[in-house]
């Protein structure tokens, strides 16, 4: 598209700047933040919240001051949670600023000059060395061995060899060679561009907590609302002052409704988090730890999540047809060579075949050293490979590179697929080594036996190289070496984590299906699946990279290739329409698209910045197995408020009841408002918040995900609230008559009873954990803490003012204790009868 000239020279620097005039600079735009009001509106539409609001509007219109400051402080509280949270999640575009080269080395006006990537237009001529990031799509136009790691773009673990007229992604990195090529297209027009458009059009759901947080605080809402309006009716018709039964309406919603409830949950998330950050886990957003907890599907990239991403030599076959694996970590020389599953020396025929890869090739291994924990590379990490293994039979490569210099080459040509190199022999003669694709140095009449074995390799996933050598008396000439002997095959991969596959046998224990999503080969996207035990025999891969992916592509498969980042979004809409709670794993540029769409991203570490940024999940040590742990501990978390709403809702259930048929027993108000606020903030107060902090149930990765159609009283939850209520309400009520017929204080009674059922009932709930667990005594001594108070309330005389109550006796105090803990036992009894499937 450009003129020869400009190939060569470059443009102008009068061109370049118009061009940035009218096309823009070469930067990957941010939206526009959420203002602050948009997000504290966002968090105050909570239903749960909306109620609190009104609620605090009727008691400030009723002087009641007091109340109307309790509930505030606790909508500020969780509002202001809420958008420090939000602002962090939303710097997930922002980090592809960081990730895009911040220089670009580019002929302008004839001469080579270093500039800002933004000032990058189309026409540009931009040079490239080893090391460095694609500032945007090129056309080649000179290549020198160029190879790009495109894997943050692709997902594609092997570098790519490019040729001229081929295009260079922005975002890509040159490994090896040289290259020089013209800017294409900048800026969001670009390949990086693309996917941040991707990223910020793809806007993550409310979590599955919130979705049922909020239908229940619908549901909690206007029930609590109905009731107390016919207990204003019932009192007012009953002869009670208008003002005192306004205001007692209003202290039974907010009893009723579990204002506690966001404390509770934000206690048990942030008290989740740090349990996960212990285990290398990071959550970027708090409700992400529950959400791990009703995952059924987990999306997982595989260069750097399922794989050690160093290429390492796994096969090598000899000439003679024998075959060796190799085993070893990364590119740490420790490793051995087994055959038949024995360990042994290298033989000499295979020594000779790591030594010509060691010969024909460019890349060095670095030891630990500094910050270094690990052996690491340089160069192309297939080349790096080769180098491992000459290490891991025994060669010391620099020795062995000074004994044999190198004194010519044939570079890698993609034509012919093969590179070569001639080395200087001691005794005057020279060596000659070629590597390549084996159908470019095997013959298929003299080797077939290799060609099978190349063939088998490639079906295990394998990158597959044939190595030759010879040694000759005159210096040739490597564009057209002599007849070579064939040393044998090496098959290249990117291994399995050693957690892999115990990862993934977790995962089904857990009733979490694991699927695996890649733009690798099908071959090789089908070998890790098996490996893994996720892929049997016969069953289908689906590609990318043929056609559309239908909806029965997506119900079937569990193994992807080819798949671009469009399609991950596909991929992951499908199976959340079908009612998953999906969980995407990666660490590339590609995935954060996918990351952001999916239910809970979940990003390695050691990846790049969008990918983390994106994503509500980061795991420090980039194990897969780190999130089988981390969805216990959110299936704890939901089980903790689950275990708060049935203790909360049986309360103010049995709030709802006594209030309700206080009038008909001949008790025109059975509890004055001040009572019911007492006993709401005893009850749903400490005990409820430390109820957050309760030990994970017996078994809790042994079971069947929670249904994310399930409503978060389902399961036996809501009759078994019920029930509990109606329990409470009756010996409250029943202690209430039978002291207002011994003509005794009959509400102090009811008030003593109701507050002491309602803690017994959160030591009723408290988790069954596995044995040896340490139990949550900061519950005990909450529990405690909040008896004494009430006992409080009707012995001291500023309490007994303050609530209007009455004192009682001793032996009258003890009974009312008695008679508490009823329901607290009758439902500790029957959980032992009848465990349900989720505690």
């Amino acid at each position: 598209m450009e003129t020869s000239t400009a190939a060569t020279r470059g443009l102008t620097s009068a061109e370049a700047a118009d061009r940035l005039a009218a096309d823009g600079p070469n930067t990957v735009a941010a939206p526009a933040p959420r203002r602050l009001p948009a997000r504290i509106g966002r968090q105050l539409a909570d239903p749960l919240i909306a109620l609190l609001l009104v609620a605090a509007v009727v008691t400030a219109l009723l002087d009641d001051l007091p109340d109307t400051a309790v509930i505030l402080l606790v909508v500020t509280v969780n509002t202001l949670i809420g958008v420090v949270q939000e602002v962090r999640a939303d710097r997930a575009i922002a980090a592809l600023d960081q990730l895009a080269a911040p220089t670009a080395r580019v002929v302008r006006d004839g001469a080579d000059r270093i500039l800002p990537a933004a000032q990058l237009v189309p026409g540009d001529l931009v040079r490239l060395e080893a090391g460095d990031i694609v500032p945007a799509d090129l056309d080649l136009v000179e290549v020198q061995r160029a190879s790009f790691d495109e894997s943050a773009l692709t997902g594609e673990s092997v570098p790519v060899h490019r040729r001229t007229g081929e295009e260079a992604g922005a975002g890509t990195v040159l490994t090896t060679g040289r290259a020089a090529g013209l800017v294409v297209r900048t800026g969001a027009a670009s390949s990086l561009g693309r996917i941040s458009a991707l990223v910020a059009r793809t806007k993550p759901g409310l979590t599955p907590l919130q979705r049922r947080i909020a239908g229940l605080g619908r549901v909690l809402g206007a029930a609590a609302v109905a009731v107390s309006g016919v207990v204003f009716a019932l009192g007012v018709l009953a002869g009670e002052p208008v003002a005192r039964m306004a205001i007692t309406a209003v202290s039974l919603v907010v009893a009723a409704v579990p204002e506690s409830l966001p404390a509770v949950v934000t206690l048990a998330l942030a008290l989740g988090a740090r349990r996960m950050a212990r285990t290398r886990a990071i959550p970027r957003r708090l409700h992400a730890v529950e959400t791990l907890g009703s995952v059924t599907v987990i999306a997982s990239d595989k260069t750097g999540t399922l794989t050690q991403n160093r290429m390492s030599v796994q096969q090598a076959v000899t000439a003679d047809g024998a075959r060796y694996t190799v085993s070893g970590s990364g590119y740490s020389p420790d490793g051995d060579v087994r055959r038949d599953g024995s360990p042994l020396p290298a033989p000499e025929d295979l020594r000779l075949l790591a030594r010509a890869g060691l010969l024909c090739n460019d890349a060095e291994l670095i030891p630990p050293a500094g910050d270094r924990s690990e052996w690491t590379a340089a160069g192309d990490p297939m080349e790096a490979a080769l180098v491992t293994l000459a290490a891991r039979c025994g060669l010391d490569p620099t020795p062995v590179r000074t004994r044999l210099p190198r004194i010519a080459e044939h570079p890698f040509d993609q034509a012919t697929r093969q590179m070569t190199t001639v080395h200087r022999l001691s005794d005057g003669d020279f060596l000659v080594v070629c590597k390549g694709a084996p159908e470019s140095l095997l013959d298929a009449g003299s080797h077939s036996m290799l060609l099978d074995a190349a063939a088998e390799l490639a079906a295990d996933g394998l990158r597959v190289l044939a190595v030759s050598a010879a040694t000759v008396a005159t210096r040739p000439d490597p564009a057209d070496p002599p007849p070579l002997r064939v040393l044998g095959l090496v098959g290249i991969g990117d291994p399995l984590r050693d957690t892999a596959r115990d990862t993934a046998a977790a995962f089904e224990a857990a009733g979490v299906r694991l699927i695996l999503i890649t733009g690798d080969h099908p071959a090789t996207a089908a070998a890790i699946g098996a490996q893994l035990g996720i892929l049997a025999p016969g069953d289908r891969v689906a590609r990318g990279d043929a056609g559309p992916l239908t909806a029965a592509d997506i119900d079937q498969a569990r193994v992807y290739a080819r798949i671009q980042p469009e399609q991950k979004l596909d991929i992951i809409a499908e199976l959340q329409r079908r009612g998953d709670v999906v969980a995407m794993t990666g660490d590339g540029v590609n995935d954060a698209p996918a990351l952001r769409r999916a239910d809970i991203g979940v990003a390695m570490g050691g990846g790049t910045e969008v990918a983390r940024q994106a994503a509500e999940l980061v795991l420090v040590d980039d194990n897969l197995g780190t999130v089988a742990t981390a969805i216990g501990e959110g299936r704890r978390i939901y089980d903790n408020i689950r275990r708060f709403l049935r203790y909360a809702l049986s309360g103010g259930i049995a709030e709802l009841l006594v209030m309700l048929a206080g009038p008909f027993l001949g008790m025109p108000l059975p509890l004055l408002p001040g009572q019911l606020l007492w006993v709401n903030l005893l009850t749903h107060g400490i005990p409820g918040v430390a109820m957050g902090a309760e030990p994970a149930e017996a078994g809790v990765l042994r079971r069947r995900p929670r249904s994310p159609q399930e409503s978060v009283l389902g399961d036996g939850l809501l009759r078994s609230v019920l029930i509990g209520g109606a329990c409470v309400a009756a010996v409250v009520l029943a202690a209430g008559v039978t002291a207002h017929q011994l003509d005794r204080p009959w509400q102090s009674v009811m008030f003593v009873v109701l507050g002491l059922a309602q803690l017994g009932v959160a030591l009723a709930v408290r988790a069954t954990p596995e044995p040896g667990t340490r139990r949550n005594w900061s519950l005990l001594g909450a529990v405690a803490l909040s008896a004494v108070l009430q006992i409080a309330g009707v012995l001291l005389t500023p309490l007994q003012t303050l609530l209007g109550t009455e004192a009682l006796t001793v032996a009258e105090l003890f009974a009312c204790a008695a008679v508490a803990l009823v329901p607290g036992v009758g439902l500790r009894l029957s959980r032992r009868v009848q465990r349900p499937a989720h505690s």
